[in-house]
């Protein structure tokens, strides 16, 4: 299952095979492989939702806060008219 991708742009080739000779011992597949993986785990969250103040934040015991708030279809979604 080979797949093959293309890198036109020098600069970023230049950074593959400067990263692939400093980590990998010039392996740029890995290198590559390396990167993504980083970037992968930068992008998932993490750790505590309020940062540097803990505890700032108290929530009721038995509250959701990835429910949804509205427990009725919004008018908007409907597409009925808002009667004034």
């Amino acid at each position: 299952m080979a797949t093959v991708i293309t890198i036109n742009r020098p600069d970023v080739v230049a950074l593959v095979e400067e990263a692939a000779e400093k980590m990998t011992g010039g392996n740029k597949t890995e290198a590559v492989a390396l990167a993504m993986r980083r970037l992968l785990e930068q992008g998932a969250r993490a750790g505590t939702l309020f940062g540097a103040h803990k505890k700032s934040v108290r929530i009721a015991e038995g509250v959701d806060l990835t429910a949804p708030i509205l427990d009725v279809v919004p008018d908007a979604e409907t597409g009925r008219e808002v009667e004034r």
